[in-house]
């Protein structure tokens, strides 16, 4: 059996800068569609949601803003926080 070193035995998910290849062609075609948009009709709310979608679709290390923006919300908004305050003396 064939070893390849990089990228980790050719299990890795393909990554094109800092999005998955699934997120970047997506992207692309939204930004395709969105200056079409812009151009003949007029309307910029195309544009607005391609750029939303890219940046939350930012992979690092296997999480990606979106999933990163769901942690702190489910931690701070929708999770029971307890704090005990207890005399020190």
């Amino acid at each position: 059996m064939t070893q390849y070193i990089y990228p980790q035995n050719l299990k890795a998910t393909a990554n094109l800068w800092l999005w998955s290849l699934r997120d970047f062609a997506i992207a692309c075609v939204g930004l395709l569609i969105s200056v079409l948009a812009l151009t003949q009709l007029g309307l910029i709310l195309p544009f607005a949601l391609t750029v939303a979608y890219a940046f939350l679709s930012i992979r690092l290390e296997e999480i990606t803003v979106l999933d990163y923006v769901r942690y702190a919300g489910k931690f701070l908004i929708f999770s029971q926080q307890e704090y005990v305050w207890r005399c020190g003396g």
